[in-house]
Order: structure tokens, then sequence, then C-alpha cells
């Protein structure tokens, strides 16, 4: 039995926020994933404009920059915008609040190329019998194009979703309290970096596996019913 100094609770604590914020992160991500690609699909340039800013910008940076750019800059830029309505007391953003904003930002970048393929690939022929049965706009996005974008884009959703899990641990540097922060305060109390590093190496492979088991799951779930060549 491996010897955690009492550090195991601890730990485990450490996971469920690591996957709170991956799940949080994904929701946020899988969100501006789609208005992006959309936005990039769309005839109106300004929203293309703003899609490929946002996609360039966002990929272009590292995620530890992004993290520490949102976290200490989100601050100064809510006071600012508060202190024009008259509000004039401190606002501070948590660790928590900026890891999802920083790994959503960046999950929703590269989600964003990722739903553009899946959109581009459905045939236009299905948008054209929808509108000829009478669905409109909102109708036809959950009934033809959402199901279909879903199946196809769920593979690269869910290779993003195993980084997105990885890159929870940048969020340490900040204060949460992850995985990699229970792992470091177990290292500056008892001196065993390997042994807590190489804990928190199999904890994170072990929600990674999990992850993959819940990915193939949906992707077979989501092929229900194609016929097979």
């Amino acid at each position: 039995m491996i010897d955690l100094h009492g550090f195991g609770h601890q730990l485990l604590q450490g996971a469920l926020v690591t996957v709170e914020l991956a799940l949080a992160s994904l929701v946020v991500g899988l969100v501006l994933g789609l208005l992006g690609a959309a936005a990039k699909l769309s005839s109106i340039k300004p929203l293309q404009w703003i899609a490929n800013i946002y996609t360039t910008l966002i990929r272009g940076i590292p995620e530890l920059l992004t993290v520490l750019i949102i976290y200490f800059g989100a601050t100064s830029v809510l006071m600012a915008i508060a202190s024009v309505f008259g509000y004039d007391k401190y606002i501070e953003i948590g660790p928590f609040a900026a890891g999802v904003t920083a790994l959503g930002l960046t999950f929703g970048a590269y989600a964003t190329e990722v739903f553009r393929g899946a959109l581009q690939s459905i045939p236009k022929g299905q948008n054209e019998a929808a509108v000829a049965l009478g669905m409109g706009p909102a109708r036809k996005f959950y009934r033809i194009i959402l199901p279909q974008v879903w199946r196809i884009a769920l593979p690269g959703l869910g290779n993003l979703f195993l980084v997105l899990l990885k890159d929870t641990a940048l969020v340490s540097i900040v204060g949460l309290e992850d995985i990699m922060r229970k792992a470091n305060i177990a290292v500056s109390s008892t001196k065993q970096a390997f042994l807590f590093y190489l804990v928190a190496a199999f904890m994170y492979l072990a929600l990674t596996v999990v992850s993959m088991v819940v990915v193939s799951y949906l992707e077979k779930r989501a092929r229900r019913g194609l016929t097979r060549g």
C-alpha cells in the first residue's frame, strides 16, 4: 500500500475540482465553438472577421499565458467597466472562473474549426429539403443540422477534450486547488516529489481513460441507425 502521508483525501478533492473545471470549460467551449463556426460560415463580413480574429489570437497564444492574462487582467477590465456605472468596489476573479474562461476560450477556438468542417460536410440538399417541408431556422437546426454535426464533430471534439483535461493543470499556477496544486502542496510538505507527481500522473491518466470510454460510447450512440457499407 502506498503511503501518501495523509494527502490521499486532498488529492481526491483536487481530482473533483479538476473534473468540475474540465466540464465547465467544455460547456463554454462548445457554445463558443458553435457560435464561431456559424460566424465563419456567415455571409456577414463583420461576423467572419470577429471569428477569424478570435481563433487566430487564441490559438496563437500559449494556454498558460491565456490563463495568466485573464486571471490578472479580467479584474482590471471589469472594474473599469463597473466604474462607468458608478460601482467602485473591488472585483476579484477567482482561479476557477479564470480557468473556465481561459480553457473555454481555448477549447472554443479549436472547436470552431471542428464544427466548421462538420457544418460544411452536410449536403446542401438537406437544408433545401427542410425548407421545402416548412421547417423554420430553429427547427431545421435542431432536427436536421445539429444531430449530423454532432456525429461528424464528435471524434475531433473528444480529442480536444482530452487535451483540455490535461490543460487544467495549468490553472494550478493561479492557486486553483486541483490535482496539480494538491500534489505541489504534498511535495512541499513531504519532499517526496517523485511519489506525488507519479500519483498525480496516474490520476490524470485514469481521468483520461474514463473520458475515452465515455467518448467512445457517445460515438457509437451517435452512429446508431447508419447503414454500414
